[in-house]
């Protein structure tokens, strides 16, 4: 939780002074541009990986299947979406690779990893609200 904390303090700096750099190599309106069409393509791809997760994890259950891959990828595509509608390169470089079909299965990955390791350490708890 730490690496949480500390990444939430040093990614904002790290992205400004990218946004500083591209700007003085290429201009600050271009540098802006450039901002507002990754940020408009990557709602534009959340919104059609979304929708293509969605319907693949309907259809599972449609036929009988629990979708768990398919919700991972949901999540996936979810954080992606959200990395890149912040402003700044390296979240965009990331956020892309959360939604593309091809890089996605790594995160998921990753991702179920994660979740294995704390059910295995008894860390997860079902709360009801």
């Amino acid at each position: 939780m730490k690496w949480v904390i500390g990444l939430l303090l040093i990614l904002p700096i790290i992205e400004v002074w990218g946004i500083i750099k591209v700007s003085a190599w290429i201009g600050g309106w271009p540098t802006f541009f450039f901002i507002l069409l990754t940020s408009a393509t990557g709602v534009y791809l959340a919104r059609r990986e979304g929708l293509r997760v969605f319907l693949e994890a309907q259809r599972q259950m449609q036929s009988g299947q629990i979708p768990g891959l398919m919700m991972l990828d949901g999540l996936c595509v979810l954080l992606g979406a959200f990395l890149l509608i912040v402003p700044g390169f390296i979240t965009d470089l990331v956020g892309f690779s959360l939604i593309f079909p091809l890089t996605r299965p790594y995160y998921r990955g990753l991702l179920l990893g994660w979740i294995e390791a704390k059910v295995r350490k008894g860390n997860v708890s079902i709360r009801r609200w």
